[in-house]
């Protein structure tokens, strides 16, 4: 960081989507010097994105600034952004200030290549010819850890991983070495492992070309190690900002506090997680007592033997499998009734395969799922629709996995009349109304669509979806990934309310594994479509066995 001008500067910043409306942004000052990284942290719809939007110039159409500046300084000239016409904007956007967006596969092309891709941003923003952008597209692949940067170059992205598409953007990014990075929870969807290893490239790198950094997120134990100051925001406004470590170690507003407090920890294991509401109602949330797991009945619910689920890789002229990627290989498990089983491991190990062949949305190769006695495995939609009801799952995604022109009423009441719940509507009405009452939405919530309700809400709605039918078993698969720290603590407390209040049994599917040991009474560590190990969860994370699952610990991020 230097004493002189700052690179970038924000100065009261309101930003509104009418004229008459209330701000969505309201206020906003900072300052970000050369080789800084500011971490910005906040809930969805906290305006932190807004924000970043903003200084982009890629505001949506209705948004009207209404007072404020954005000024940035280059080195050659100062320019204010909040007066820069769109084609102007185009000319920074990438060379001055570049964005690694949160989803890398809406960001990126799926038409062109993903060299291609980059390539085209360096064309666009330099005098290098042809052969010398691609000859820096190949550095900089090399630069943010991509392997076989050539095969890459030439890959398309749906061909590769998502930590290898966040790093295709990454490399995007700093490809015109802009003056300003604006990072917005570019780790979110990431694994553990692969989000440690994303955030030490971008600080890294950001180090090496003394870029400032911008890094957006709503989980404070991410910036912890990246950012050098913290700025905390609330409903459009700024709460608090300061040194990461003050904030961390001493925040003054309670809204942080709870941030920090509502991701489980590894020291801490309370009976109930404790949410933002806790802190903003009263000075401190009442200290709840540690959470002991008892040991689950040693009636099996679910036992799988010798589970295949292989994947065809390559095929003949015929069209017939020359080999196979095998997803799920030579798994053995039993699920005990009443217990949570946690399946924890990085993408592409098998655990959300697994899941779904359990609940028989997927067809194994070969093996058994015995389900309260019954071999599963190979049985024809028409006699495991029967077993359904009894078995159900609750998808990653509350937007993609609802129906956007079924109102609540309809998406609650579909599997109810295709597994003959209820005798009549008047009945399925009153079982709907009380599984509403469960899962805390209200009544009115029936009439409404999906657009009408936040991520949280949404993941409520696709609970109850799965109550309805009165189910034995739940497969939650990646069911909080995609929530805020503190409304996935609300979803976490209650899915351990159901599970003891309708003796639930789960197998709670995650790569975050602070999550899955304070949901799980035993965890299942997988990887390449094998069990490395299985134990309590206090066992796996005090005493882990294999240097993999030490591996997945150690990338935790921890405040």
């Amino acid at each position: 960081m230097t004493d002189s001008k700052p690179i970038l500067s924000v100065k009261n910043l309101t930003l509104a989507f009418s004229d008459d409306g209330p701000p969505a942004v309201e206020g906003i000052t900072f300052d970000l010097s050369e080789g800084e990284a500011l971490g910005i942290v906040g809930e969805s719809g906290s305006g932190k994105s807004l924000t970043s939007l903003a200084v982009m110039g890629l505001l949506p159409k209705q948004a009207i600034i209404r007072s404020g500046n954005i000024e940035l300084n280059t080195g050659e000239e100062s320019l204010e952004l909040t007066e820069t016409n769109e084609e102007d904007q185009q000319k920074l956007r990438g060379k001055a200030v570049a964005m690694v967006f949160q989803e890398p596969m809406t960001s990126l092309n799926p038409s062109h290549t993903c060299g291609r891709q980059v390539q085209e941003a360096i064309e666009n923003h330099t005098e290098l010819s042809g052969s010398e952008a691609k000859k820096r597209v190949i550095e900089l692949f090399e630069d943010v850890l991509l392997p076989r940067p050539e095969e890459i170059y030439d890959s398309y992205p749906h061909q590769i991983s998502g930590g290898q598409k966040q790093r295709v953007m990454i490399a995007m990014a700093l490809s015109c070495d802009p003056k300003v990075i604006i990072a917005d929870e570019p780790t979110t969807a990431l694994d553990v492992t692969v989000q440690k290893q994303v955030l030490e490239i971008l600080k890294n790198l950001c180090q090496k070309n003394n870029t400032a950094l911008i890094f957006i997120t709503h989980d404070l134990g991410v910036v912890a190690d990246i950012a050098s100051r913290v700025m905390v925001m609330y409903r459009g406004k700024v709460l608090e900002s300061g040194p990461t470590d003050q904030i961390f170690h001493n925040p003054s507003e309670p809204y942080t506090k709870a941030l920090i407090e509502c991701r489980p920890r590894l020291d801490k294991n309370p009976k109930r997680l404790p949410v933002v509401a806790d802190f903003l109602n009263q000075t401190e949330p009442k200290q709840d007592s540690e959470r002991h797991f008892e040991e689950a009945s040693r009636e099996v619910l679910m036992s799988i033997q010798n589970l295949n689920v292989w994947y065809p890789k390559e095929r003949n002229w015929l069209g017939k499998p020359k080999s196979y990627l095998k997803a799920v290989d030579d798994v053995s498990l039993e699920v005990f009734k009443g217990e949570t089983l946690g399946l924890v491991g990085e993408s592409g190990c098998g655990k959300s395969t697994l899941g779904k062949t359990l609940v028989r949305l997927l067809d194994p190769q070969s093996g058994q799922i015995l389900f309260k006695g019954q071999d599963i495995a190979q049985l024809d939609e028409r006699r495991i629709k029967p077993l359904r009801r009894s078995m159900q799952l609750i998808f990653q995604d509350p937007y993609a996995s609802l129906n956007p022109r079924f109102t609540v009423e309809q998406t609650l009441t579909e599997p109810m009349v295709v597994h003959g719940v209820g005798s009549n509507r008047s009945e399925r009405k009153q079982l709907i109304s009380d599984t509403l009452d469960k899962v805390g939405l209200p009544q009115e919530s029936l009439s409404k669509y999906p657009h009408q309700f936040s991520g949280g809400q949404r993941q409520r709605i696709c609970i109850a979806r799965a109550l309805v039918l009165r189910p034995e078993f739940i497969v939650c698969d990646e069911s909080v990934s995609a929530l805020d720290v503190s409304v996935q603590a609300m979803v976490l407390n209650l899915l351990n309310d159901l599970k003891d209040e309708l003796d639930l049994t789960y197998i709670f599917v995650s790569h975050d594994l602070s999550v899955v040991k304070y949901m799980s009474d035993r965890i299942a560590v997988m990887r390449s479509g094998k069990i490395l190990e299985l134990g309590s969860g206090e066992e796996v994370y005090k005493n882990p066995k294999t240097e993999y699952t030490k591996t997945l610990i150690a990338s935790i991020p921890q405040v």
